[in-house]
């Protein structure tokens, strides 16, 4: 059986999940993500490297980090994961500049709880104020740990590679006119955007749709305005893509929220 449960609260995003078969596509998100694995192995390919995290495991993402994800065997798989926008991170730890995780898994029970405490706050729908500070718990535990500053930059091509891809959300993007652009051949485009993200740009032009959907299906809890800004087909093409990749329907998604 597979479940998934979404909350939002304070800005954080928090996820209750439960799989035996289920498998994510790959994918990134724009948020740092923040996970304990509670039973069963998470086995999924980060960076190019498989990474299984056993139970009491915390599973660190930086923003943009692609990866997928499934149950390492039959037995199943449940964890909880915080979703937490880069600029609110930076604010709490009082830093201007993008940090990243040092390390992908760690083992570190004073963190594994202050995740835990957190998720369970968003997940039960506890006071913001309680959140906030479980937040700065969980950051000043994270400072000590795992942080260090960002030295990988993207460069200037992969910048307007992005940008031009972030360009248009309705149309899928002419592949030569953004080579042309960089001057770069077509597959020297995909092959270099694919070697410095570690997704192909449709992969990632189809994952910033996803994402953008999110946003508006959090903002205006209306699926269809969403379904038409982003350019999908309908809403089933949309449910389709945005279950590989949170687990749950944009519908099923819209009523947890």
């Amino acid at each position: 059986m597979n479940k998934f449960i979404y909350k939002k609260k304070a800005g954080i995003t928090a996820l209750s999940a439960s799989m035996t078969d289920f498998t994510y596509k790959k994918h990134s998100h724009k948020e740092y993500a923040i996970g304990v694995t509670l039973r069963g192995i998470q086995h999924y390919n980060l960076d190019g490297s498989l990474q299984l995290s056993y139970p009491n495991g915390v599973m660190l993402f930086n923003p943009e980090q692609a990866h997928d994800g499934m149950a390492h065997d039959k037995s199943g798989l449940d964890y909880v994961m915080l979703y937490i926008e880069p600029q609110l991170l930076l604010e709490v730890i009082e830093k201007k500049d993008i940090v990243r995780f040092s390390n992908p898994i760690v083992y570190d029970n004073g963190l594994e709880q202050r995740i835990l405490s957190l998720s369970h706050a968003i997940l039960s729908d506890k006071d913001e104020a309680l959140c906030n500070e479980l937040l700065l718990s969980l950051t000043d535990s994270l400072i000590q740990t795992n942080l260090s500053i960002d030295d990988k930059k993207d460069n200037a091509l992969i910048r307007k590679a992005k940008e031009m891809l972030h360009a248009n959300f309705e149309h899928v993007h002419n592949l030569d006119e953004i080579s042309k652009e960089l001057h770069l051949s077509k597959f020297q485009f995909i092959r270099f955007f694919k070697a410095n993200t570690g997704i192909s740009p449709y992969q990632y032009f189809l994952n910033c749709k996803i994402e953008r959907a999110k946003q508006l299906i959090e903002k205006n809890k209306d699926i269809y305005s969403a379904v038409a800004e982003c350019g999908f087909v309908d809403l089933t093409h949309l449910n389709k893509h945005f279950k590989s990749v949170y687990g749950t329907t944009a519908f099923e998604y819209m009523s947890h929220i």
